[in-house]
């Protein structure tokens, strides 16, 4: 048989010093030489892989574009697949073929316990973890393992209600807590920001919320059999009452995912077939910069004369995972110093800032905003910010500490920032308030990013579609030539790779719009005029709308045209 490094050697993928290199570690080491060279970076595993192909005469297959026999993976059990790290690819006769990345695995076991003989092929190892956690679900083999060793009848059902020592013995069990850490795990490899957990009739699903869509993860069959079990587990990481299932409870937890920490928000909810769970997976710390916001050149200068502001109100508008948190923050974090106090009332608290106090409303013993508020102000702040203003008596101790010389900062949800405006004025705010207080309002949406990975132009948009965004943002009344260089920008979209979870899209970044409170608009807002009115004056005086902020992101080459859109049409 030709030795490896010879074949190596004779694609031209690895020079004679490099075959020394890896096999004076590989003495030391006792590892393969193949192995060897990918981990000092020589070879690629694709390159080993196509190397092992011609030296043992296996084929190297390309799993994303193979068709998985469905009759191969029933024969092979997950526990197999996860312990030798092998996916079955077909079954023809008495041979199961499976693909692996490590073709010396001794398989005598698997072939014993399946009564069949066992033919391979070679596979990237990330893609044939992919197709296992694709095919079999999430925790698959610690399923098997715990039905295996628990008798049917003391399996616990989500439909049943156990004794409290039935769910602590099932919920300590090291199966239900690997099974709940796979579950975290696949989450934060997938860059999940939230994890929904929803029970139905005789069914579990499991979302993880990507980028702002929700997608469904993949579960093992007979997971619901556990339902019960992990929420149990997940409550007693948050330390929650497990015994109460008639109230929503909130709680807290950290996990650790490498040499990342991570803070997790759990909150549960009494649904007609069990508890459902949101856990929000944030980081521990975080990097605040004005830069990383997403802003264009000219919003980001006026954000920064607005927080160097002696007072007056900034409220950041949009609605619920709009970005709103951050963007407070941010500006927080940008103006903290040793020269002023800033205090935050929040609910909940999402990140600890250094050099800031932060407060946590508390409702269930009745301390909310406007409580917090109050006694904020006798702590003598320079600055503050408020979680949120959502009655009148939060928005009315807001604008006249802003009156007394302190710069605040909150947020409002409402469709853009006109909108604020009216909102306050509905919720019952004086208008000479709102107009000698508040500096500025702060509308902002998230929109995805395009994965750079799989990025490419997206030639299937018409002139229509163009002409539709065009107008929706720019109004009708354009020049030949400025319509004529607006339509001739090029549109990108992403194809889908395994670096975007096959989406399309990586990351989010913020459009937004900064309406500032001028002679004219306070002038209207006292008048009480319409959001509309008020928002014509606005962008006549230079503001860049939300459309506006989305088209530069397009032409860029940040985002999709649908993207943009989900976002003005909404508004309009």
């Amino acid at each position: 048989m030709i030795k490896l490094g010879q074949i190596l050697k004779k694609k031209n993928l690895v020079t004679e010093q490099q075959i020394k290199e890896g096999l004076d570690r590989q003495r030391k080491s006792g590892e393969r030489l193949g192995s060897v060279l990918v981990k000092m970076g020589f070879i690629s595993e694709e390159d080993l892989l196509t190397a092992l192909s011609e030296q043992l005469g296996l084929p190297y297959v390309k799993l994303k574009e193979l068709a998985i026999d469905p009759a191969a993976f029933k024969k092979l059990p997950a526990k197999f697949a996860w312990h030798y790290g092998i996916m079955p690819v077909s079954l023809k006769g008495n041979v199961l073929t499976v693909a692996t990345s490590d073709p010396m695995l001794p398989l005598n076991d698997v072939k014993l316990r399946l009564g069949c003989e066992i033919g391979q092929v070679l596979a990237l190892e990330n893609d044939i973890t992919e197709f296992i956690k694709k095919y079999y679900g999430i925790g698959a083999d610690t399923v098997e393992r715990i039905i295996a060793k628990t008798p049917q009848q003391s399996v616990e059902t989500y439909k049943s209600t156990p004794e409290v020592e039935d769910i602590l013995k099932i919920t300590e069990d090291a199966s239900v807590i690997n099974l709940v850490n796979q579950i975290l795990l696949d989450a934060k490899e997938k860059n999940a920001t939230d994890i929904h957990i929803e029970p139905y009739r005789d069914k579990l699903g499991i979302r993880y919320r990507i980028d702002g869509i929700l997608y469904h993860a993949n579960l093992p069959k007979d997971i619901e059999r556990f339902f019960s079990a992990i929420i149990s587990r997940i409550k007693i990481i948050a330390r929650l009452n497990i015994i109460e299932r008639r109230i929503p409870q909130d709680g807290r937890a950290s996990i650790k995912v490498g040499k990342e920490e991570f803070d997790m928000r759990i909150s549960t909810i009494p649904t007609r077939y069990g508890e459902g769970v949101v856990i929000r997976i944030l980081p521990s710390t975080m990097l605040f910069g004005l830069e990383r916001l997403g802003l264009e050149e000219d919003n980001l200068k006026i954000l920064e004369e607005l927080i160097k502001k002696p007072h007056g109100v900034i409220f950041v508008t949009g609605p619920t995972g709009s970005g709103k948190t951050t963007t407070l923050y941010t500006c927080l974090n940008k103006i903290k110093s040793s020269e002023n106090k800033i205090i935050t009332i929040e609910d909940p608290i999402e990140y600890e800032l250094e050099g800031i106090s932060q407060i946590q409303v508390t409702p269930e013993i009745n301390f909310g905003f406007a409580d917090g508020l109050r006694s904020m102000l006798r702590h003598d702040p320079d600055i503050m910010m408020i979680g949120e203003v959502r009655d009148f008596e939060t928005a009315e101790l807001a604008i006249r500490a802003a009156l007394t010389g302190h710069l605040v900062f909150s947020t409002l949800h409402t469709n853009d920032s006109a909108g604020g405006i009216t909102r306050l004025l509905d919720i019952g705010v004086q208008p000479f308030l709102l107009a000698s207080s508040v500096e500025a309002f702060i509308a902002q949406r998230l929109v995805r990013i395009i994965c750079t990975s799989c990025k490419q132009e997206d030639k299937s948009v018409s002139k229509d579609a163009k002409l539709q965004i065009i107008h929706s943002i720019f109004g009708k009344e354009l020049s030949q030539e400025d319509l004529k260089q607006k339509l001739s920008v090029k549109f990108y979209k992403g194809k889908g790779c395994e670096k975007c979870n096959s989406t399309g899209f990586r990351g989010r970044t913020a459009i937004s719009e900064i309406l500032q409170v001028t002679k004219s608009t306070r002038e209207l807002i006292l008048k009480k005029a319409s959001s509309d009115a008020i928002k014509d004056v606005a962008v006549k005086e230079g503001m860049k709308t939300l459309g506006c902020s989305g088209w530069g992101k397009i032409t860029k080459g940040l985002t999709t045209l649908d993207e943009v859109l989900k976002i003005t049409q909404v508004i309009e």
